[in-house]
C-alpha cells in the first residue's frame, strides 16, 4: 500500500492534490495545523504543527508514509518574504525528511519556488539559470533543496523539488493580484493596478496540484519548473478577469507603483515538464480565469 502524507493539505495547493492522490492509489493522510471545514471522502486528516518536533516524530511513527509530498510553509501575503519564519520552516522541514527516511520513507516531492533563481536572467530553466536568491523566503527556499538534494544522494532516497512559479485560482487569498482585481469589481468597487507591463508565467492551481501529483507518482530526480512556459503580461490577465464581469472600465493601472527593482520579465523553461513527465495543463488561461472568476462570483461574503 502506498501511503502519502501531504502537507500543508489545507493550503491553496495542497488542498487540490489530495482526490488526485487517491485515485492513484494512495492512502492519503493530510496534514495541516487548520483542518478544513469540509473534508474530501477517504482522506485520514491529522492537526498538527510541523514546528513542533515531538508533534511531527509521533505522527510519522503512526503513519509510517511512504511518500511525502511537503507544501507546508510560512505564506502569509505580503510579509513571507522576509520574515524569519522561512528559517524556522527551513529547519523543520529538514527534521521532516530526516524523520520520514527514518520511517522507511520511499520517495519525496516538495515544493520550491521561483523566487530561488536569479530574476535577473528573466527566462529560468533547471539545467541553466543560476539560483541566486535575494530575499529570506527564496534563500530559505533554495538551502532546502540543496539539502534534499545531498540527503536524498547520501541516503539513496527518491526525491524531487517543483519549482512553482505564479498561480491563480478558486481559494486564492484576496490580496493576491487576480483575487484582488476579481473581489473588487464583484463589490462593485474598482480595480487598482500597477502599470501592468510585467510578463509573467501563470498557471491555474489546479494544474499545479496535478503537476505535483503526477511529479510524486513518478521517477524524476531534482528541480523541475512547475509552470505554463507561457508568457503573458499582468494587464492582460487583468482584463480577461475584467471582461468576464463586464467591468474594464473600472480597472485603473497605474495606480499602485512597482518596486525599483520589480523583475520586467519572469517565464519557465517547462521542457523538463513537458518531455520528461509528459504533463500538460487541463486549463487554458481563459478557461481557467472564467473559472476563477466564477468560482469567487458564488463564493464571495
Amino acid at each position: 500500500m502506498k501511503r502519502v502524507l501531504v502537507t500543508g493539505a489545507n493550503g491553496f495547493v495542497g488542498r487540490h492534490t489530495l482526490a488526485l492522490l487517491h485515485g492513484c492509489g494512495y492512502e492519503v493522510h493530510a496534514v495541516d495545523i487548520r483542518l478544513p471545514e469540509k473534508t474530501v471522502p477517504n482522506i485520514f486528516w491529522h492537526q498538527c504543527n510541523l514546528l513542533d518536533y515531538s508533534a511531527i516524530s509521533g505522527l510519522i511513527t503512526k503513519i509510517c508514509p511512504t511518500h511525502l509530498l511537503h507544501f507546508a510553509w510560512y505564506a502569509t501575503p505580503g510579509k513571507y518574504w522576509r520574515s524569519l519564519e522561512n528559517f524556522y520552516w527551513l529547519a523543520a522541514s529538514i527534521n521532516l525528511l530526516r524523520l520520514f527516511r527514518e520511517a522507511g520513507g520511499q520517495r519525496v516531492v516538495m515544493a520550491g519556488t521561483s523566487a530561488e533563481y536569479n530574476w535577473d536572467y528573466g527566462y529560468c530553466s533547471e539545467y541553466v539559470t543560476p539560483c541566486n536568491p535575494s530575499s529570506p523566503y527564496g534563500v530559505c527556499k533554495n538551502a532546502l533543496q540543496e539539502v534534499l538534494s545531498s540527503f536524498s544522494a547520501e541516503q539513496n532516497l527518491s526525491s524531487a523539488w517543483g519549482r512553482i512559479f505564479f498561480m491563480y485560482g478558486p481559494g486564492e487569498h484576496t490580496t493576491r493580484l487576480i483575487a484582488s482585481v476579481i473581489t473588487s469589481l464583484l463589490r462593485g468597487e474598482a480595480a487598482q493596478c500597477t502599470h501592468g507591463n510585467q510578463i509573467r508565467d501563470f498557471l491555474h492551481v489546479e494544474d499545479v496540484a496535478s503537476a505535483f501529483v503526477k511529479l510524486l507518482d513518478g521517477s524524476i530526480e531534482g528541480a523541475v519548473n512547475i509552470a505554463s512556459g507561457q508568457p503573458v503580461t499582468l494587464k492582460e490577465m487583468v482584463m480577461i478577469a475584467a471582461g468576464y464581469l463586464d467591468a474594464s472600465e473600472r480597472v485603473q493601472f497605474g495606480a499602485i507603483s512597482t518596486s525599483e527593482n520589480e523583475p520586467p520579465f519572469i517565464v519557465a523553461d517547462v521542457r523538463r515538464l513537458a518531455n520528461e513527465l509528459f504533463w500538460v495543463p487541463n486549463y487554458n488561461l481563459n478557461e481557467g480565469i472564467k473559472q476563477t472568476v466564477n468560482w469567487f462570483r458564488s463564493n464571495l461574503q
